[in-house]
């Protein structure tokens, strides 16, 4: 027996296994997270947005839109987005297929 070997532990047969056990369970909870995270899908409904439009306005301007985004109310031609609302009045709504 050298002298080098009387002084160095040897590694424990325990500490082994254990790490195994530990690298085991971490890469299998990242397998499932990943398997997980592709099997759900969220999907957005689809909207019937109508026909597209070409609104021409008295000042020459064109809006080009869906017919469902625009309603008459109360004699007025208005545009209702998703986040604000618009007045068209006196415009002439032409059923077009624009790119």
């Amino acid at each position: 027996m050298a002298r080098s070997d009387k002084y160095t532990q040897k590694k424990s047969f325990f500490w082994l296994i254990a790490g195994s056990l530990i690298f085991l369970c971490i890469a299998s909870a990242a397998g499932f997270y990943y398997y997980a995270k592709s099997q759900i899908v969220i999907e957005a409904p689809k909207e019937n947005l109508g026909e597209k439009i070409i609104i021409t306005l008295p000042s020459g301007k064109n809006i080009y839109t869906y017919e469902n985004l625009v309603v008459e109310e109360k004699g007025k031609l208005l545009y209702k987005g998703e986040r604000s609302t618009l007045d068209l009045t006196g415009g002439i709504v032409v059923y077009e297929n624009w790119e």
